[in-house]
C-alpha cells in the first residue's frame, strides 16, 4: 500500500480544506491498517496531477431537478431501503419517490404481512405468523436482454435473514422471496446478462448471491472460526429456486456478472476469514474471485457436487486448492489491494472494477484476461489486471458513464472522483503523461454506493449521477439523534460533475439502479382472471359455514361494498375475500376491522384475503381506507360478531 500523499503538485500551496483531510485522512487509514503483517506489496503507481475541486459550473439546460406540474421524470430509479425491508421507487432526476414496494417486512399500508396472500409469499412458521417481521435491504438490480435492461424482474436481498426477494415490474410488486440454505449476510446481488453456453438466450436466467459471513456447515454452535465457509449462490431467475451453491475459500461481498454470461465475479475483503476485527486485516492483499458459470454447471450436471445438512441443493467446490488446473477449474482469485469494497462491470463489456476501501487505489481487471487463463493461454492470473492506480482515499463502489470514465465513491475523502479508464491502463503501462484523474467533487458526506443512469448496461448514457452519502451533518434540519441519511443527484454528462440536488432519506438505503422510463411498461389495472379466488359477481357475495371455519366473499365498487352487513359467530376462524370490481386506473380501495388487526387494500380488479379469529363478540364496522369517492366515508359494512 502506498504511503505517498494524494495532493497534487499543482494544487495551491499552503494546507486548504482538501490537502488537511487528505492529510489527516490517510495517517488515520495508517494506523487503521497497522494489524497488516505481511510484506508489503509494491507500492501502486501514484494518481497523476489533478487540479483542485473548482467551482461548480452551470448544468446543461436538461439538468432541472424541479419538473413542472404535470411533467414526468425521464428515468426510474429502483432504490434499496435498508432497515424498512423493501424497495423504493423513485423518480429521477426529480428525486420524488413514487412508491415503496414492500418485501421482507410487512407494511400497513398495502397489507403485506396482514393478507394471505402477501404471507405466502414472505413465508411463516406452523402457526400461521411471519416467519420474520425485520429485514436489511442492500442491493437491488434487474433483469436483462441484449445487455440492456428488458423491464421483466427486480431482485433485492434481505442481509439479515440471508433471503431473496423478485419484484414483478409489470405490477412493481414483490411475487416471490427465497431463503438461501446454509448461507448468513447474504449481501452481493447480480443477475446474468444472457446464457453462458446458449447464444440464442440473450436474457437473465439466473441470480447470483454471495455469501458474507463465514459458518460452520453445516452450522453447528462451535467456537473454531477456522471451521467456519462462506457459500457462492445461483437461483434461477423464473423458479427462484437455488440451482446450485459454490464452497469457496475466503467471503463473499458484492457481485457483477459479464455481459457474454460466462464470469460472474465477488470482491472478497475477509480472505482470512478472521472472526475478529484485527483478523479480518492481517493479510496485505485480498481477492476478486470469478466464478466460470458453464463449468460450474458442467461439474453439477455430472454429479460432481455434494449436499450439505438438509439442504438438497449441489454444492461444487470452488477452493483454491481443488482449482489449480486452470484448464479445469471453476473458480479464479485475482489479488487485489485490502479490503475492496465492490466489483463493477463496465459498459463496453471489457472490465471489471474493484476499488480498495483500504487502499486508495481502483483496480482494472479485463475479462478476456480472465477467460484466457481458464484456457491455459495465460500462466499467471494476476496478469488480468491491466491497471491498479490511486484515486483517492477511502475507494468503495464505481459507476460508469458510456463515454469511458469511471466514478468512484472515496469515503474518507468524502469525493466522488471521475477518472479515465483508457489512460489509467495507459498510466500504469508506464505512460506518466497519462493524466486520468479528470475531476473530483465533494460530496455530503460520506459517500457510499453509486450510480449512474442505464450504468452497468450497454446503453451507459452518461447523463445523471447519484449517490449515497452515510452522513448528513448540516445539509438539512436537524430532528434530533437521528439523522437523515443525503442521495445527491449530479449532472455528469458534461467534463465537469455537477452536484444538482440534495434529497434526504430515511436510514439506511444502499444501492440503486437507474434506468430510461420507457424500459419498463407498468400495468395500471390487474387482470381479475389471474386471481383464483376471485368474486366476479357481487351475486356471488355471502356467508358460507363449515363448521367453524367461515368464508366471507365481498366486492367493493364505489362507494359501497356488496355486502351491508355480514355475521359470524365468536370463535369462528373468518377467511374474508375481497374483490375490486372497480375499471378505472388509480381506483383502490381499502379494507380495515377496528380491533381485529386487518388493514389491506385491494386496487382495481385485485382480489386479497385475510383469515382471523373472531374472538370479539360485537359490532364492527368495517370501512375503505383508501380515499375512493365523495361518498368515501360512507363505504361500509358491519360485521357482526354474535356471542
Amino acid at each position: 500500500m502506498s504511503d505517498k500523499k494524494l495532493d497534487t503538485p499543482n494544487e495551491t500551496v499552503g494546507l486548504g480544506r482538501r490537502r488537511f483531510i487528505n492529510t489527516a485522512a490517510l495517517a488515520g487509514l495508517t494506523v487503521g491498517v497497522a494489524a497488516c503483517n505481511d510484506k508489503p506489496a509494491a507500492a501502486p503507481a501514484a494518481a497523476p496531477a489533478a487540479p483542485a475541486p473548482a467551482p461548480a459550473p452551470t448544468a446543461h439546460a436538461g439538468a432541472n431537478v424541479h419538473l413542472k406540474p404535470g411533467e414526468l421524470d425521464t428515468y426510474y430509479g429502483l432504490w434499496s431501503g435498508g432497515h424498512t425491508g423493501d424497495m423504493r421507487v423513485l423518480g429521477l432526476p426529480s428525486g420524488r419517490e413514487l412508491l415503496r414496494i414492500p418485501c421482507f417486512v410487512p407494511d400497513a399500508l398495502v397489507g403485506w404481512g396482514i393478507t394471505n396472500e402477501s404471507k405466502a409469499v414472505m413465508g411463516t412458521k406452523p402457526d400461521g405468523h411471519l416467519r420474520y417481521t425485520v429485514g436489511d435491504t442492500h442491493h437491488t438490480h434487474a433483469s436483462y436482454k441484449d445487455g440492456n435492461y428488458d423491464g421483466r424482474y427486480a431482485w433485492i436481498n434481505d442481509k439479515i435473514n440471508s433471503r431473496i426477494a423478485r419484484i414483478r415490474l409489470d405490477y412493481f410488486v414483490c411475487d416471490k422471496i427465497t431463503t438461501l440454505p446454509n448461507v448468513q449476510g447474504f449481501h452481493g446481488i447480480f443477475p446474468d446478462k444472457r446464457d453462458p453456453v446458449d447464444p440464442a438466450i440473450n436474457y437473465t436466467t439466473r441470480v447470483f448471491c454471495g455469501g458474507e459471513f463465514g459458518i460452520p456447515l453445516p452450522n453447528t454452535g462451535t467456537e473454531d472460526h477456522t471451521k467456519y465457509r462462506s457459500l457462492f449462490s445461483c437461483v434461477d431467475a423464473e423458479t427462484m429456486e437455488v440451482r446450485w451453491q459454490v464452497l469457496i475459500d475466503g467471503n463473499c461481498d458484492l457481485v457483477a456478472t459479464s455481459f457474454d454470461g460466462k464470469l460472474a465475479a465477488t470482491n472478497q475483503y475477509n480472505t482470512e476469514m478472521g472472526a475478529h476485527y484485527e483478523d479480518m486485516m492481517s493479510a496485505e492483499r485480498d481477492a476478486c474471485l470469478f466464478f466460470n458459470i458453464a463449468r460450474i454447471e458442467e461439474a453439477v450436471k455430472a454429479g460432481k457436487f455434494k449436499t450439505i445438512g438438509s439442504s438438497k441443493v449441489p454444492v461444487v467446490d470452488g477452493t483454491i486448492e481443488a482449482n489449480k488446473d486452470p484448464k479445469t477449474a471453476l473458480t479464479a482469485y485475482v489479488s487485489v489491494p485490502k479490503n475492496p469494497h465492490g466489483v463493477n462491470a463496465s459498459p463496453d463489456q471489457k472490465y471489471f472494477i474493484c476499488a480498495g476501501k483500504l487502499s486508495p487505489t481502483v483496480t482494472v481487471i479485463e475479462l478476456a484476461k480472465v477467460l484466457d487463463w481458464f484456457d491455459g493461454k495465460s500462466e499467471k492470473l494476476d496478469d488480468a489486471i491491466v491497471a491498479e492506480v490511486e484515486v483517492g482515499l477511502g475507494p468503495l463502489h464505481t459507476a460508469f458513464d458510456g463515454r469511458g470514465n469511471a466514478f468512484t465513491t472515496l469515503f474518507l475523502d468524502s469525493q466522488v472522483v471521475k477518472w479515465n479508464i483508457d489512460k489509467a491502463i495507459a498510466f500504469h503501462k508506464g505512460d506518466k503523461n497519462a493524466k486520468y484523474v479528470v475531476d473530483r467533487l465533494d460530496v455530503h458526506y460520506q459517500p457510499g454506493h453509486i450510480n449512474a443512469s442505464q450504468s452497468e448496461t450497454i446503453a451507459a448514457d452518461g447523463k445523471y449521477l447519484a449517490v449515497g452519502c452515510k452522513f448528513s451533518k448540516d445539509r438539512f434540519l436537524p430532528v434530533g439523534p437521528l439523522h437523515a441519511e443525503n442521495e445527491q443527484l449530479i449532472d455528469i454528462s458534461g467534463e465537469k460533475m455537477v452536484l444538482l440536488a440534495d434529497h434526504p432519506v430515511r436510514g439506511e438505503p444502499h444501492d440503486f439502479i437507474i434506468f430510461k422510463r420507457d424500459l419498463v411498461k407498468p400495468k395500471q389495472v390487474y387482470d381479475l382472471d389471474h386471481h383464483p379466488l376471485a368474486i366476479k359477481d357481487p351475486k356471488e357475495s355471502g356467508v358460507f359455514r363449515s363448521g367453524k371455519k367461515v368464508t366471507v366473499k365481498l366486492t367493493s365498487q364505489a362507494p359501497a361494498f356488496s355486502m351491508r352487513e355480514f355475521k359470524v359467530k365468536k370463535g369462528d376462524e373468518v377467511t374474508l375475500i375481497l374483490t375490486n370490481l372497480d375499471k378505472i386506473e388509480d381506483l383502490t380501495h381499502g379494507f380495515a376491522i377496528p380491533n381485529y388487526n386487518v388493514n389491506f387494500i385491494v386496487n382495481p380488479q385485485e382480489t386479497a384475503s385475510v383469515t382471523f379469529v373472531a374472538d370479539q363478540p360485537g359490532v364492527f364496522w368495517c370501512y375503505c381506507t383508501h380515499f375512493c369517492h365523495a361518498l368515501h366515508l360512507e363505504m361500509r359494512t358491519r360485521m357482526i360478531v354474535e356471542a
